[in-house]
């Protein structure tokens, strides 16, 4: 029996893995928070990132390789202290225990999250990408077109969709609020 290996993804500039800076590269953002480094913004604007989100996806045939990259994707998110992983930051509406801590103002949000699942972890990612590093406007006027882009939605569970509805719901709402 062949077995399949999965490609290598391209490299390009302004992808994953390509501009991602080291950790002492990071920039704090808000002295409050207890999270204060991030690598996002990947790309210049959201329709950059769900766009790049969208061709990395087609790369792969099949639902089974998107998992695997999506575990991947989990596994680069940025390390979420311990002492944050608490009720008071958990996000309710996941079957996975999912913090999110957000810091920033209506200029820039920043969003720092975790999981338990790895697959979670990954749709994390993919929506911080998208979202984190933007200012308030951006995020409340950007949909999340990349679910639809890349028929996740029809491959996760009901509970990861409503996981993941809830996350963004929060992302939304959060940016709403520092607009008002």
């Amino acid at each position: 029996m062949e077995r399949h290996v999965r490609p290598p993804m391209p490299v390009r500039p302004g992808r994953i893995g390509h501009n991602i800076r080291p950790a002492a590269h990071l920039r704090a953002r808000d002295p409050d928070s207890p999270v204060t480094a991030t690598p996002f913004p990947l790309e210049p604007t959201p329709a950059d990132a769900q766009r790049a989100i969208a061709e990395e996806f087609a790369f792969f045939g099949d639902w089974s390789e998107r998992y695997q990259y999506l575990i991947d994707l989990g596994r680069k998110l940025p390390a979420f202290p311990d002492d944050c992983r608490t009720e008071t930051h958990r996000l309710h509406g996941c079957q996975s225990m999912v913090w999110i801590v957000p810091s920033g103002d209506a200029d820039r949000l920043d969003f720092a999250a975790a999981s338990d699942s790895a697959i979670v972890s990954g749709l994390i990612y993919l929506a911080l990408r998208v979202y984190s590093g933007r200012s308030a406007r951006e995020i409340v006027d950007t949909d999340a077109d990349y679910i639809a882009d890349i028929g996740l939605a029809k491959h996760l569970s009901p509970t990861r969709n409503n996981g993941l509805a809830a996350l963004l719901a929060f992302i939304r709402d959060h940016a709403q609020r520092t607009l008002a």
